[in-house]
C-alpha cells in the first residue's frame, strides 16, 4: 500500500455544507427572535445555498 490516498492530479476541495446548515440554525434562531422562525430558516437556507454554491463554483 502506498502512502498516498489520493489519486494523482486531484486537489481537495472545500465544502460548504456547514455554510448551509449554518444558515438554517442561525436563520431559525434570528427569525425566533423577530418572531418568524419560519421564515427566518428559509431565508437562511437560501443564504447558506447561496455561499455554498459560491464557494462550489470557484473551487472547482
Amino acid at each position: 500500500m502506498t502512502d498516498d490516498q489520493n489519486p494523482k492530479g486531484s486537489t481537495n476541495k472545500s465544502g460548504g455544507g456547514f455554510f448551509l446548515a449554518a444558515g438554517c440554525i442561525l436563520g431559525a434562531i434570528v427569525g425566533g427572535l423577530l418572531g418568524q422562525p419560519s421564515i427566518g430558516f428559509l431565508a437562511g437556507l437560501a443564504t447558506g445555498a447561496l455561499i455554498a454554491t459560491a464557494i462550489w463554483y470557484f473551487d472547482r
